[in-house]
C-alpha cells in the first residue's frame, strides 16, 4: 500500500506538472513565432471594428475580392469542415455548384482557371487568406465593378502578398479583410 500511494502521488504530480508544462510551451511558441503574438488580430477602419484579420469573411459584392468558401458559414464560435470525402456526391455537388456560381461572376475564365482553393473549404472554415493566383484571376471583374484600371487593382493585389515567414515556411498569401480594406481605401482618395 506505501508503494501504491507512492506512485500515486507521482502519477499525479507528473500529470499536473506536464499538463501545466504543455499549456506553457505552446503559450511561448505563440508569443514568439505566432502571427500577433497569439492574439486577434483586430482591423478597425474609420473608427471602427471592421473585424478579425486571421479569421475569414464573406465578401459577395462583385466590387470586393472572394475569399474560401466556409463550411460553418463563417462562425468562429465553431469552426471545422464538412467532412465529406472528395468522392462523396453531395461534396461534389457543391464543389461543381461553386466552380458554375465562379464562372458566372467570371465569363472571361474557363474551368480549369478557376482555383481549388476559392472552390473548396479549409478544414477550419475560417480560413482568412488566398493565394496570389486566386487574387489575380478576380482582378478584372473587381476593377471592372469599382472603375478603377486592371493595373491599378493588380498594384494594390501585389502590395498586399505577405512572403512565408522567415522566407522558409508557408507560402505567399493575400488575407482578403485587409486586400478588400486597401481597395475601399484607395477608393476613398
Amino acid at each position: 500500500m506505501k508503494t501504491f500511494w507512492k506512485s500515486f502521488k507521482i502519477t499525479v504530480a507528473f500529470c499536473i506538472l506536464l499538463s501545466m508544462g504543455y499549456i506553457l510551451i505552446l503559450w511561448i511558441f505563440a508569443q514568439a513565432a505566432g502571427p500577433n503574438r497569439g492574439e486577434a488580430d483586430i482591423v478597425v477602419a474609420e473608427g471602427r471594428t471592421v473585424g478579425a484579420a486571421n479569421v475569414g469573411q464573406s465578401f459577395t459584392e462583385a466590387k470586393y475580392f472572394w475569399g474560401r468558401p466556409s463550411a460553418v458559414d463563417y462562425n468562429g464560435g465553431g469552426s471545422g469542415g464538412s467532412n465529406k470525402a472528395t468522392t462523396n456526391p453531395e461534396y461534389l455537388a457543391e464543389i461543381e455548384a461553386r466552380i458554375d456560381t465562379f464562372l458566372a461572376a467570371h465569363p472571361y475564365l474557363t474551368r480549369k482557371d478557376v482555383p481549388s482553393e476559392i472552390v473548396t473549404a479549409s478544414g477550419s472554415g475560417l480560413d482568412p487568406d488566398i493565394s496570389p493566383a486566386a487574387a489575380y484571376v478576380q482582378v478584372k471583374r473587381v476593377a471592372d465593378a469599382r472603375g478603377l484600371s486592371e493595373e491599378t487593382v493588380r498594384t494594390i493585389v501585389e502590395e498586399q502578398v505577405q512572403q512565408p515567414w522567415l522566407g522558409l515556411f508557408g507560402t505567399q498569401k493575400i488575407n482578403v479583410l485587409k486586400l478588400n480594406l486597401a481597395l475601399d481605401a484607395k477608393q476613398s482618395k
